[in-house]
């Protein structure tokens, strides 16, 4: 029991980083919310402690504002959902040496970003957008970077020049443990409609249109 309790800390402790984070979508932390409430429900149970009934988005109900009736129901629907899960765990054969591995190392992981340069015939002033890509999934898994490049092949902020450093931080033990993950920078342009147009009078200023991409493998 002391193995297993340990193994859902771990777990709660890395995913209480994801949360406190900030840099998760709004569907992703809605996910993210109900799987600690589960593993909270289910720690509960394992250590023969009180059930506590939530609504949908895993809010603990008020039995002041809450019905007899519909308590009755979320705590039957809790029991359930804990007993499943209760049966899943104990028809799982091999022993779990993961929370060994994560109690090794931190749960929480960075990833530091130094951009030297940026080399693309533009003709205008462009913006870079930088985030980490799953292929596997394919979707963002973090917050984008903006780099505001200018028309000169400089930055826009001629101070940031050599300083453009970031850090993707609280990369758990699940982003570790992902396939491919790739760094992946989004081009847009900003300028004229059409780079051909020369007269300043026909031509309008400002306007954002999609250039290139490119990714690299960084874990």
């Amino acid at each position: 029991r002391f193995q297993q309790v340990q193994s859902m800390m771990c777990d709660l402790m890395e995913w209480r980083s994801q949360l406190l984070s900030g840099t998760l979508p709004k569907d992703e932390l809605k996910e993210l919310k109900q799987k600690v409430t589960s593993k909270i429900d289910y720690g509960n149970k394992v250590l023969e402690l009180d059930l506590i009934v939530r609504d949908e988005d895993g809010n603990i109900l008020d039995p002041d504002k809450t019905s007899v009736i519909s308590l009755f129901h979320a705590h039957e629907e809790a029991t359930n959902k804990i007993t499943e899960r209760i049966k899943e765990e104990m028809s799982k054969d091999q022993p779990d040496y993961a929370s060994y591995s994560r109690m090794s190392s931190s749960p929480t992981h960075s990833l530091y970003v130094f951009v030297r340069n940026f080399v693309c015939r533009i003709g205008e002033d462009a913006e870079l957008f930088m985030s980490l890509y799953d292929p596997q999934k394919s979707t963002i898994i973090s917050e984008n970077y903006l780099v505001r490049w200018g028309s000169r092949g400089f930055p826009k902020e001629i101070d940031m020049l050599n300083n453009l450093k970031v850090v993707f931080t609280d990369l758990g033990n699940k982003d570790l443990s992902r396939d491919k993950i790739y760094l992946v920078c989004q081009i847009v342009r900003v300028g004229r409609m059409d780079l051909r147009d020369s007269n300043s009078k026909k031509y309008t200023q400002g306007l954002r249109r999609p250039f290139g991409v490119a990714g690299t493998c960084c874990l």
